[in-house]
C-alpha cells in the first residue's frame, strides 16, 4: 500500500535564522506565511518558492500565526509581548493586543462566534472580539500551558490541548466547558478537526494518535503509536481524504482519513527530509503541495501523488 504514494521535494525554502515553528495558510492557495524563533514572519509563494518577502519583524520568538482572509489581515502571536494585528496591504500594524508576558502558542479564528482565541502559556485562554480584536476575557481551566486550539466550524465548539495531559472542548459562544478528555499521558500539542467536523485528532508528547467521535460525546474511537516521539501537529489534506502527522522523531507521515492506515513515511534517510524536529504543516490546496517547517530553520515542499 505504501508504495503506491510517490513523494517528491520541490522546495526547500531558507532565510530564516531559527528554528521556524509557524506555517499559515494565505487566501491564494499557491501562498502561505512562516514565523519562527527569529521574530520574522515571512510570505511565500508556491508558484516561485525561492523568494519570501518579509511582512513583518517583531522583537521574540513566535509560534502562532492566524490569517483572516475576509479582512487581508495577519495575527501574529508575539511571544511575551501580545498579538499584533497587521495589515497586509499597508503591512502596518493595526493594533497591538497587549497580553500577560508568556509564550504564545496558538490563535485561532471562531467565525462562527466571532471570536479570536489565543493559546496562552499561563494556562488561560485569551478571548478577542473578532472584529474590533479587544481583549474580552480569559479562560482559566488549568495552570499548565494552552498548547492547541481547534475550532469545529459545524458544531461552533473550541477544542483546546493543554500541558495537564487533558483536551477540553468549549461551546465557542458561550465558552461553556462542554467535555473534558482524559487518555493523553502527557502534554497535547495539536488538535485537529476533521473537514466534516465528525471526529477531533489528537498527538502530543506521549506520541500517541488519538481519535475522538465527536457527535458521540466525544467518544474515544482508538488510538495509534504514531510516532517514536512527540508529535507536533496534524493537518488535514484540501480535500479530507488524508491527513499528515510530523514530529520530534523528524519525520513526516501520511494517512488515509477514514482507514487511518499509515500510507507513506517522509524522512531524512528516504527523501531527504528535515535533519531535525518538524514542527508543523501546512497542506496547500495548490497542486496538493504538503509544506513542513523545521528547527533546521529549514522549509520543505513536498509533493504528493497517490
Amino acid at each position: 500500500m505504501a508504495s503506491k504514494v510517490q513523494v517528491e521535494k520541490v522546495a526547500t525554502l531558507t532565510g530564516h535564522r531559527d528554528c521556524v515553528y509557524a506555517l499559515e495558510p494565505a487566501a491564494e492557495e499557491h501562498l502561505f506565511f512562516s514565523a519562527a524563533g527569529d521574530g520574522m514572519v515571512v510570505t511565500w509563494n508556491l508558484q516561485e518558492p525561492e523568494n519570501g518577502e518579509l511582512v513583518a519583524r517583531v522583537s521574540t520568538s513566535v509560534y502562532a500565526l492566524c490569517y483572516l482572509p475576509q479582512r487581508h489581515l495577519l495575527l501574529i502571536g508575539q511571544n511575551q509581548e501580545g498579538v499584533q494585528v497587521i495589515d497586509l496591504e499597508s503591512k502596518q500594524i493595526l493594533k497591538s493586543v497587549p497580553l500577560p508576558k508568556v509564550a504564545i502558542f496558538d490563535i485561532v479564528h471562531a467565525a462562527g462566534a466571532g471570536k479570536i482565541f489565543v493559546a496562552m502559556g499561563n494556562g488561560a485562554i485569551a478571548v478577542l472580539d473578532g472584529d474590533s480584536f479587544e481583549l474580552s476575557t480569559f479562560i482559566r481551566k488549568s495552570d499548565k500551558s494552552v498548547r492547541s486550539l481547534a475550532y469545529n466550524q459545524h458544531t461552533n465548539e473550541l477544542a483546546v490541548g493543554y500541558s495537564d495531559h487533558k483536551i477540553r472542548v468549549f461551546d465557542a459562544n458561550t465558552l461553556e466547558l462542554k467535555h473534558e478528555l482524559v487518555s493523553h499521558t502527557n502534554s497535547v500539542f495539536t488538535v485537529a478537526y476533521s473537514p466534516d467536523g465528525e471526529l477531533l485528532l489528537s498527538g502530543g508528547r506521549d506520541a500517541h494518535l488519538r481519535v475522538w467521535e465527536v457527535d458521540n460525546n466525544y467518544k474515544e474511537r482508538g488510538y495509534l503509536i504514531a510516532h517514536m516521539y512527540t508529535i507536533n501537529h496534524i493537518t488535514y489534506s484540501p480535500n479530507g481524504d488524508h491527513f499528515a502527522t510530523c514530529s520530534m522523531d523528524k519525520s513526516i507521515k501520511v494517512w488515509d482519513a477514514k482507514t487511518f492506515k499509515l500510507l507513506k513515511v517522509i524522512d531524512k534517510v528516504r527523501n531527504a527530509s528535515h535533519g531535525t524536529s518538524v514542527n508543523k504543516l501546512f497542506w496547500s490546496a495548490h497542486q496538493n503541495q504538503l509544506v513542513s517547517c523545521s528547527d533546521d530553520r529549514t522549509i520543505s515542499v513536498w509533493d504528493i501523488n497517490f
